[in-house]
């Protein structure tokens, strides 16, 4: 699966996903190992629209066929209609390597899994806060660092929960977005700015002769 995601040559493609829906047809094992991989749905989903440049629809065929045969699978477990979002994916102070699952640009500066679950529940998403869960690539322990949050992204028929988030990046970035704005983020913003205002005072009167 990870090399269907990979391969650029479309007879490549076309072999490897020939393969993968006569595995997908195998066993239930097979079928788990295929969802497993990050983007895997999404793009057999888009195999469905494959313009190929010799005009046949064997990739086409495939992608459909192991799409059936995984539907099975995700309609009957629960862990393919979760997500779980960690952190690290949000946080601007983490490379890629780090975990950072989105645009530096788009991240929020150190955010916390509560922080994550306040945004994501107040827009109406289903969640459920696991405070005792770590990143596997989170070196720092500290209390602030842990945690992740597991939201219900779409309902048992497969269609998303909120129209408005249909994959997992859409609820990421959104979370990244919310949680400055957050009243416990603006108001630690406002003391800082308030304190830099009258220790600039202060010394502003110090500076001061008297005549």
């Amino acid at each position: 699966m990870e090399c269907a995601l990979e391969v650029k040559k479309e007879s490549t493609l076309k072999s490897v996903l020939s393969a993968l829906w006569n595995l997908s047809a195998h066993c239930t094992g097979n079928k788990a190992d295929i969802c497993a991989v990050d983007g895997a749905l999404a793009f057999l989903v888009g195999t469905l629209t494959y313009r190929s440049q010799t005009n046949t629809l064997a990739i086409i065929e495939s992608g459909g066929g192991i799409l059936r045969n995984v539907s099975s699978l995700i309609a009957t477990n629960e862990d393919h209609r979760f997500i779980c979002i960690y952190p690290a994916y949000l946080n601007n102070k983490k490379t890629i390597a780090e975990g950072r699952r989105i645009p530096i640009d788009k991240a929020v500066e150190n955010p916390t899994s509560t922080e994550i679950q306040d945004v994501c529940a107040a827009v109406g998403f289903n969640v459920l806060l696991e405070k005792n869960k770590m990143y596997p690539r989170e070196w720092n322990r500290d209390v602030q660092y842990r945690g992740r949050v597991r939201i219900q992204l779409k309902q048992d028929d497969g269609n998303p929960c909120l129209p408005q988030f249909p994959t997992r990046k859409s609820v990421m970035l959104y979370a990244a977005e919310t949680i400055p704005k957050l009243k416990t983020r603006t108001q630690k913003m406002g003391g800082s700015d308030q304190s830099l205002q009258q220790g600039e005072g202060g010394k502003k009167g110090k500076g001061k002769k008297k005549k």
